[in-house]
Protein backbone atom coordinates (compact mmCIF):
# COMPACT_ATOMS: atom_id res chain seq x y z
CA UNK A 1 0.00 0.00 0.00
CA UNK A 2 1.36 3.60 -1.02
CA UNK A 3 1.74 6.68 1.23
CA UNK A 4 -1.40 8.36 -0.28
CA UNK A 5 -3.22 4.74 0.60
CA UNK A 6 -2.67 4.59 3.70
CA UNK A 7 -3.36 8.02 4.41
CA UNK A 8 -7.15 7.31 3.10
CA UNK A 9 -6.90 3.81 4.99
CA UNK A 10 -5.79 5.36 8.19
CA UNK A 11 -9.06 8.47 7.57
CA UNK A 12 -11.39 5.75 6.93
CA UNK A 13 -10.68 3.42 10.18
CA UNK A 14 -10.64 6.66 12.15
CA UNK A 15 -14.10 7.11 10.57
CA UNK A 16 -14.88 4.05 11.93
CA UNK A 17 -13.76 3.85 15.53
CA UNK A 18 -13.95 7.20 16.51
CA UNK A 19 -9.95 7.20 17.88
CA UNK A 20 -7.95 4.30 17.86
CA UNK A 21 -4.32 3.81 19.38
CA UNK A 22 -1.24 3.60 17.49
CA UNK A 23 -0.31 0.56 17.99
CA UNK A 24 -3.89 -0.93 16.81
CA UNK A 25 -3.60 1.59 13.64
CA UNK A 26 -0.35 -0.33 13.16
CA UNK A 27 -1.71 -4.17 13.80
CA UNK A 28 -4.95 -3.53 11.54
CA UNK A 29 -2.52 -1.94 8.33
CA UNK A 30 0.29 -4.37 9.05
CA UNK A 31 2.61 -1.92 9.51
CA UNK A 32 5.49 -0.90 11.95
CA UNK A 33 4.89 1.60 14.69
CA UNK A 34 7.56 3.55 13.24
CA UNK A 35 5.47 3.92 9.68
CA UNK A 36 2.36 4.78 11.17
CA UNK A 37 3.65 7.29 13.20
CA UNK A 38 5.48 8.62 10.05
CA UNK A 39 2.69 9.05 8.63
CA UNK A 40 0.49 10.39 10.83
CA UNK A 41 3.12 13.36 11.69
CA UNK A 42 1.95 15.47 8.58
CA UNK A 43 -1.72 14.29 9.05
CA UNK A 44 -1.63 16.07 12.60
CA UNK A 45 0.20 19.31 10.97
CA UNK A 46 -2.15 19.83 8.67
CA UNK A 47 -4.99 19.12 11.22
CA UNK A 48 -6.47 16.36 9.19
CA UNK A 49 -6.43 14.16 12.66
CA UNK A 50 -5.37 15.01 16.46
CA UNK A 51 -3.13 12.99 18.47
CA UNK A 52 -3.78 12.12 22.09
CA UNK A 53 -1.50 10.22 24.39
CA UNK A 54 -0.75 7.15 22.32
CA UNK A 55 -4.16 7.26 20.03
CA UNK A 56 -5.18 9.67 17.13
CA UNK A 57 -8.96 10.68 16.64
CA UNK A 58 -10.60 13.16 14.16
CA UNK A 59 -10.86 16.69 15.26
CA UNK A 60 -14.68 16.68 15.16
CA UNK A 61 -14.90 13.52 17.13
CA UNK A 62 -12.77 14.69 20.15
CA UNK A 63 -15.11 14.56 23.26
CA UNK A 64 -18.10 13.34 23.68
CA UNK A 65 -20.50 12.71 20.85
CA UNK A 66 -24.14 13.36 21.27
CA UNK A 67 -26.20 9.93 23.52
CA UNK A 68 -28.14 8.59 21.10
CA UNK A 69 -25.02 8.73 18.52
CA UNK A 70 -22.77 6.92 21.01
CA UNK A 71 -25.11 4.07 22.00
CA UNK A 72 -25.11 3.36 18.51
CA UNK A 73 -20.97 3.22 18.20
CA UNK A 74 -19.31 -0.22 19.64
CA UNK A 75 -22.93 -1.65 20.36
CA UNK A 76 -21.57 -5.10 20.72
CA UNK A 77 -18.44 -4.92 22.62
CA UNK A 78 -20.97 -2.36 25.22
CA UNK A 79 -23.44 -5.37 24.97
CA UNK A 80 -20.74 -8.15 26.04
CA UNK A 81 -19.49 -5.95 28.77
CA UNK A 82 -22.77 -5.16 30.10
CA UNK A 83 -23.91 -8.80 30.02
CA UNK A 84 -20.84 -9.85 31.89
CA UNK A 85 -21.43 -7.26 35.04
CA UNK A 86 -25.50 -8.18 35.38
CA UNK A 87 -24.44 -12.10 35.83
CA UNK A 88 -22.40 -10.53 38.80
CA UNK A 89 -25.07 -8.48 40.25
CA UNK A 90 -28.01 -10.69 42.11
CA UNK A 91 -31.59 -10.17 42.50
CA UNK A 92 -32.73 -8.03 45.39
CA UNK A 93 -29.34 -6.16 45.42
CA UNK A 94 -28.99 -2.64 45.29
CA UNK A 95 -27.21 -0.69 42.36
CA UNK A 96 -25.72 2.86 41.87
CA UNK A 97 -25.44 3.42 38.08
CA UNK A 98 -24.29 7.30 36.34
CA UNK A 99 -25.11 8.24 32.77
CA UNK A 100 -23.69 6.67 29.77
CA UNK A 101 -23.71 4.08 27.25
CA UNK A 102 -22.23 1.40 28.54
CA UNK A 103 -24.26 1.70 31.82
CA UNK A 104 -27.58 2.18 29.70
CA UNK A 105 -26.38 -1.05 27.91
CA UNK A 106 -25.87 -2.27 31.67
CA UNK A 107 -29.78 -1.19 32.52
CA UNK A 108 -31.37 -3.48 29.62
CA UNK A 109 -29.15 -6.43 30.72
CA UNK A 110 -30.80 -6.22 34.13
CA UNK A 111 -34.21 -6.31 32.94
CA UNK A 112 -34.18 -10.45 33.80
CA UNK A 113 -33.34 -9.40 37.45
CA UNK A 114 -35.62 -8.75 40.13
CA UNK A 115 -36.31 -6.94 43.50
CA UNK A 116 -33.58 -3.91 42.53
CA UNK A 117 -32.98 -1.47 44.09
CA UNK A 118 -31.59 1.59 41.98
CA UNK A 119 -30.09 4.89 42.16
CA UNK A 120 -29.49 6.72 38.80
CA UNK A 121 -28.90 10.02 37.27
CA UNK A 122 -30.26 8.71 33.77
CA UNK A 123 -34.01 9.19 33.19
CA UNK A 124 -32.61 6.23 30.32
CA UNK A 125 -31.70 4.08 32.79
CA UNK A 126 -34.74 5.10 35.44
CA UNK A 127 -37.60 4.57 32.61
CA UNK A 128 -36.14 1.03 31.56
CA UNK A 129 -35.82 -0.37 35.06
CA UNK A 130 -38.77 1.28 36.83
CA UNK A 131 -42.46 -0.35 37.01
CA UNK A 132 -40.66 -4.22 36.53
CA UNK A 133 -39.83 -6.55 37.97
CA UNK A 134 -40.68 -5.32 41.81
CA UNK A 135 -37.15 -2.75 41.09
CA UNK A 136 -36.87 0.52 43.40
CA UNK A 137 -35.72 3.37 41.12
CA UNK A 138 -35.11 6.54 42.96
CA UNK A 139 -33.66 8.99 40.36
CA UNK A 140 -31.49 11.82 41.16
CA UNK A 141 -32.91 15.49 40.69
CA UNK A 142 -31.14 18.74 39.20
CA UNK A 143 -30.72 19.88 35.65
CA UNK A 144 -31.82 17.66 33.09
CA UNK A 145 -29.46 17.20 29.85
CA UNK A 146 -31.01 17.79 26.60
CA UNK A 147 -28.48 15.34 24.96
CA UNK A 148 -28.22 12.61 27.76
CA UNK A 149 -31.63 13.17 29.48
CA UNK A 150 -29.60 13.31 32.46
CA UNK A 151 -29.48 15.34 35.89
CA UNK A 152 -26.45 16.99 37.51
CA UNK A 153 -25.37 19.24 39.71
CA UNK A 154 -25.10 19.89 43.41
CA UNK A 155 -28.72 18.19 44.10
CA UNK A 156 -28.01 15.18 42.00
CA UNK A 157 -25.37 15.12 43.97
CA UNK A 158 -26.28 15.55 47.25
CA UNK A 159 -29.30 13.40 46.80
CA UNK A 160 -26.86 10.07 45.84
CA UNK A 161 -24.90 10.83 48.74
CA UNK A 162 -27.65 9.60 50.98
CA UNK A 163 -27.88 6.05 49.60
CA UNK A 164 -25.03 2.84 50.41
CA UNK A 165 -25.56 0.34 48.16
CA UNK A 166 -24.16 -2.89 46.61
CA UNK A 167 -22.73 -1.94 43.71
CA UNK A 168 -21.80 1.05 41.94
CA UNK A 169 -20.64 1.20 38.00
CA UNK A 170 -19.70 4.04 36.22
CA UNK A 171 -18.88 4.64 32.72
CA UNK A 172 -15.72 6.99 31.16
CA UNK A 173 -14.88 8.94 28.45
CA UNK A 174 -11.31 8.14 28.81
CA UNK A 175 -8.81 5.93 30.49
CA UNK A 176 -5.01 7.31 30.77
CA UNK A 177 -2.45 5.33 31.97
CA UNK A 178 -1.14 8.30 34.69
CA UNK A 179 -3.96 10.03 35.04
CA UNK A 180 -6.68 7.06 35.49
CA UNK A 181 -10.58 7.32 34.87
CA UNK A 182 -10.91 10.54 33.04
CA UNK A 183 -14.25 12.42 31.45
CA UNK A 184 -14.95 15.33 29.33
CA UNK A 185 -17.29 17.39 32.00
CA UNK A 186 -16.59 18.66 35.44
CA UNK A 187 -20.68 17.71 36.35
CA UNK A 188 -20.42 14.30 35.22
CA UNK A 189 -16.87 13.51 36.80
CA UNK A 190 -17.77 15.15 40.14
CA UNK A 191 -20.75 12.72 39.72
CA UNK A 192 -19.49 9.45 38.73
CA UNK A 193 -16.62 9.92 41.77
CA UNK A 194 -19.18 10.54 44.35
CA UNK A 195 -21.25 7.32 42.69
CA UNK A 196 -17.81 5.45 43.32
CA UNK A 197 -17.86 6.02 47.18
CA UNK A 198 -21.32 5.02 48.07
CA UNK A 199 -20.89 1.14 47.83
CA UNK A 200 -19.55 -2.12 48.73
CA UNK A 201 -18.31 -2.78 45.25
CA UNK A 202 -16.93 -0.33 42.81
CA UNK A 203 -16.70 -0.70 39.29
CA UNK A 204 -16.07 1.41 36.08
CA UNK A 205 -17.38 -0.32 32.71
CA UNK A 206 -15.51 0.64 29.05
CA UNK A 207 -15.49 -0.29 25.78
CA UNK A 208 -11.29 -0.37 24.43
CA UNK A 209 -12.16 2.48 22.24
CA UNK A 210 -11.70 4.74 25.72
CA UNK A 211 -8.08 3.93 26.18
CA UNK A 212 -5.46 5.97 25.88
CA UNK A 213 -7.85 8.35 25.83
CA UNK A 214 -7.19 11.86 27.98
CA UNK A 215 -10.47 13.72 29.12
CA UNK A 216 -10.29 16.90 30.45
CA UNK A 217 -11.19 16.22 34.14
CA UNK A 218 -9.55 13.43 36.62
CA UNK A 219 -12.48 11.04 38.03
CA UNK A 220 -10.05 9.24 40.02
CA UNK A 221 -6.72 7.15 39.70
CA UNK A 222 -6.91 3.37 39.34
CA UNK A 223 -6.86 2.63 43.42
CA UNK A 224 -10.13 4.79 43.43
CA UNK A 225 -12.12 1.40 42.23
CA UNK A 226 -12.03 -2.22 42.47
CA UNK A 227 -12.38 -3.61 38.79
CA UNK A 228 -12.62 -2.24 35.44
CA UNK A 229 -14.80 -4.16 32.71
CA UNK A 230 -14.01 -3.75 29.31
CA UNK A 231 -14.47 -5.80 25.82
CA UNK A 232 -10.54 -6.20 25.25
CA UNK A 233 -7.35 -6.72 27.31
CA UNK A 234 -5.62 -2.81 27.62
CA UNK A 235 -2.45 -1.48 26.73
CA UNK A 236 0.27 -3.04 28.71
CA UNK A 237 0.79 -0.08 30.39
CA UNK A 238 -2.63 0.70 31.66
CA UNK A 239 -2.62 -2.95 33.01
CA UNK A 240 0.53 -2.43 34.79
CA UNK A 241 -1.08 0.67 36.26
CA UNK A 242 -4.33 -1.74 37.56
CA UNK A 243 -1.65 -4.16 39.02
CA UNK A 244 -0.13 -1.88 40.51
CA UNK A 245 -3.12 0.07 42.27
CA UNK A 246 -4.29 -3.87 42.77
CA UNK A 247 -7.43 -3.18 40.84
CA UNK A 248 -9.19 -6.41 38.59
CA UNK A 249 -9.26 -6.43 34.93
CA UNK A 250 -12.80 -8.47 34.13
CA UNK A 251 -12.74 -8.83 30.10
CA UNK A 252 -15.84 -9.87 28.45
CA UNK A 253 -15.66 -12.88 26.43
CA UNK A 254 -12.79 -14.49 28.60
CA UNK A 255 -15.05 -15.76 31.44
CA UNK A 256 -12.33 -14.45 33.47
CA UNK A 257 -10.90 -12.26 36.00
CA UNK A 258 -6.73 -10.54 35.78
CA UNK A 259 -5.28 -9.85 38.66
Amino acid sequence: MNHSKRHSEILRIIQEEGTISVAELAEKLGVSLETIRRDVKPMTSEGTVIKMHGAIGLPTLVGEAPFERRMRDNAEAKRAIAQVVAATIRDGESIMLDTGTTTSYLARELLGHRRLTVVTNSSDIARTLATVNGNKVYMAGGELRSDSGAAFGVSAIEFVSRFSVNHAVISTGAVDAQMGVMDYDLEEAEFARMVLSRATRTVVITDHTKFGRQGLVQVCNFSGFGELATDRMPPREIVAALNTAGTRLRIAGDHREVA
